[in-house]
C-alpha cells in the first residue's frame, strides 16, 4: 500500500538529512531534550494545576458551572481542533520555527492572565494558550522521536519527556493548592512564562533548523482544517447548549446538525482531496488506530477524574485548596516514584500488553471513583492510584505504537494525531462531566453554602458522569485491543521505522 502524500525516502539526500542531527546518546542531546521536555511540562502542568483553582476562580470571578467548564475545556477544544493544522504547517514551513513562535505566544498569553477580571477574559486567555499548545506539543514528541535512529533511544527519550510532563501533572494540584494559600490564583498560570522561556532557549540552542529536503511542499488543506475544527468545537458545544437553553430552543439542535454535517463533509474532504489534512489511510493502520484508541481512553478518564475530584473535595467536602492538594498526594507518589518500574514492566509484558493493561488501569480507577466517591476519601485515593499507575505507561507505549506504525516521513503528523486524540478526549471528558453535573445541580455551584438537596444532587451528578465516562473509555480500550490484534498480521506501512 502506498500512502497519499508519501515522499521517497531512499535518496542520498534524504539519507544524509535523516542522519545528520541524530546523536547516539541521550547526553549528547541534553539541551534539545531539556527544551522539548519543558514543552511537555507546560502541557501537563497546565492541565493539572488549574483544576485545583477552579473553585477559587468561580468564587472570585462569579463564574457559573458552565463558565468553569469552559475555563478548563476551551484549552482542550482549541488545542485538539488546531493541532493537525499546525502540524501540517510545521511540516511545510519548519517544525523548529513553528515551535518557537508558539512558545512566544504561550509566554504572552500566560502573562496576560495578570490582567483577567471576568470569566470571559479568562476563557479567551485559555483559548490563546490552546493555540500555543497546538503549535508546540506535537513537535516535542516528533522531534524527540526523530533525534535518534535507535528504537531503544527513542523509547528512552519519549519516556524522559513523558516523565517530566507527569512530574508536572503530579505536583500541579499539590503545588497549586499550597500556592493558593498565600498567593492569587493568577500565579498558577503565570508560571508558564518561565517554562516557555526555558523551552524557547533549549529548542533554539539544541535543535537544528529543518533542512529544505526535510520539509513537505504539499499545499495546506485549509478547508479540511476549518471543517475539522468546526466538528470538534460544535460537538463539545452542543451538550452545553442543551443544558443552558434547553431542548425547546433551536440552538442546541442547530449545533448538533452542524456537528454531523461538518463531520460528514470532513470525511468526504479527507477521502477526495489530493493533499488532505488527515489521511484516513494513516488512521486506519491497525497499530496506529490501536495507539490512538488507548490514548483517547486515557485522556477521557484522566480529564473526567481530575475535574470531578477537584469539585468533590472542595465543593462537597468543603476542603480548603491546601487540604485538597494533600488529598492528591497518592497520585503524586505513584507518578514520581514508579519511573524505574516502567522499563522492566515493558520488557516483561511487551508493548502490546502494556498498552491495554495501562489503559485499563486508568479506566478502572475512574470506575472506582464513580462507585465509591460518596463513601469516603479512601475510594478517591484508590482511584487516583489506579489512574496514576496507568498514566505512567500508556502515554509512552501508545505514542511509540502510533509512530512505529507510520512511515518515517509522517512522525510529526503521527505525534499530532496522538495529542489530538488525547486533547479531544479531554475536552469530551470535561464537557460531558460538566454538562451532566450542571443538568442535575440546582442553584449556583460557586455559592459559599449548599443545601442538603444541592449536595445530594451534585453527588448524583458526579456518579452519573463517572459511569458515563467509564463506559466510553472502556469501549475505547476494547477497540484498541481489537486493532492491536489486527496489527499482528497486517503489512508494515511503507517507510515505517
Amino acid at each position: 500500500m502506498r500512502l497519499k502524500n508519501e515522499r521517497p525516502a531512499n535518496t542520498d539526500e534524504a539519507q544524509t538529512s535523516s542522519t545528520r542531527h541524530r546523536p547516539q546518546t541521550l547526553k549528547a542531546a541534553a539541551v534539545a531534550l531539556a527544551g522539548l521536555s519543558a514543552v511537555f511540562l507546560f502541557e501537563m502542568l497546565d492541565n493539572s494545576i488549574l483544576n485545583v483553582a477552579l473553585p477559587t476562580i468561580g468564587r472570585e470571578l462569579g463564574a457559573s458551572t458552565t463558565a468553569l467548564q469552559w475555563v478548563s475545556g476551551v484549552y482542550a477544544v482549541v488545542f485538539g481542533g488546531l493541532m493537525l493544522l499546525f502540524s501540517a504547517i510545521a511540516d511545510r514551513f519548519g517544525r523548529r520555527r513553528v515551535m518557537l513562535v508558539g512558545l512566544t505566544l504561550l509566554a504572552l498569553a500566560s502573562a496576560a492572565t495578570a490582567l483577567v477580571e471576568t470569566p470571559e477574559q479568562l476563557i479567551t486567555v485559555r483559548a490563546a494558550m490552546g493555540v500555543a499548545a497546538a503549535m508546540t506539543t506535537p513537535g516535542s514528541m516528533a522531534l524527540a522521536f526523530r533525534l535518534f535512529d535507535q528504537e531503544s533511544l527513542r523509547v528512552r527519550a519519549l519516556t524522559l519527556i513523558s516523565t517530566v510532563g507527569l512530574v508536572g501533572l503530579a505536583i500541579g494540584p499539590t503545588a497549586g493548592g499550597f500556592v493558593l494559600a498565600f498567593a492569587p490564583w493568577q500565579v498558577l498560570l503565570l508560571i508558564n512564562v518561565p517554562i516557555a522561556i526555558l523551552a524557547f532557549v533549549g529548542i533554539r540552542m539544541g535543535v537544528a533548523k529543518d533542512l529544505p529536503e526535510e520539509l513537505h511542499r504539499d499545499p495546506l488543506d485549509v478547508a479540511g482544517a476549518v471543517l475539522g475544527t468546526a466538528t470538534i468545537v460544535l460537538a463539545l458545544l452542543a451538550p452545553t447548549l442543551f443544558v443552558e437553553v434547553g431542548p425547546a430552543s433551536w440552538t442546541p439542535w442547530a449545533a448538533t446538525v452542524g456537528t454531523l454535517s461538518a463531520a460528514a463533509v470532513f470525511v468526504v474532504r479527507a477521502r477526495t482531496a489530493r493533499y488532505p489534512l488527515l489521511d484516513l489511510e494513516l488512521v486506519a493502520l491497525p497499530l496506529v488506530s490501536s495507539g490512538l484508541a488507548y490514548k483517547a481512553a486515557s485522556g477521557l478518564a484522566v480529564a473526567g477524574l481530575g475535574y470531578m475530584v477537584t469539585l468533590q473535595l472542595q465543593f462537597v467536602w468543603r476542603w480548603s485548596p491546601a487540604l485538597a492538594s494533600i488529598g492528591m498526594l497518592p497520585q503524586v507518589v505513584v507518578l514520581l516514584f514508579s519511573g524505574r518500574l516502567v522499563a522492566p514492566f515493558l520488557r516483561r509484558v511487551g508493548m502490546n500488553h502494556a498498552a491495554w493493561m495501562s489503559a485499563a488501569a486508568v479506566v478502572l480507577g475512574l470506575a472506582v471513583f464513580a462507585v465509591g466517591s460518596r463513601f469516603g476519601y479512601v475510594w478517591v485515593a484508590l482511584a487516583l492510584v489506579l489512574v496514576a499507575v496507568g498514566m505512567r505507561i500508556v502515554g509512552v507505549v501508545a505514542g511509540t505504537n502510533v509512530m512505529t506504525g507510520l512511515p518515517e516521513s509522517r512522525t510529526t503528523i503521527g505525534a499530532a494525531m496522538v495529542d489530538t486524540s488525547s486533547q479531544v478526549a479531554t475536552g469530551v471528558g470535561i464537557t460531558v462531566t460538566g454538562t451532566i453535573i450542571a443538568a442535575l445541580f440546582t442553584g449556583n455551584i460557586s455559592s459559599a453554602t449548599w443545601s442538603a438537596e444541592q449536595a445530594a444532587s451534585f453527588q448524583t451528578g458526579v456518579t452519573v458522569a463517572g459511569f458515563a465516562i467509564t463506559a466510553a473509555a472502556a469501549a475505547l480500550v476494547l477497540l484498541g485491543m481489537s486493532r492491536a490484534r489486527a496489527s499482528r498480521g497486517a503489512p508494515v506501512a511503507p517507510g515505517a521505522p
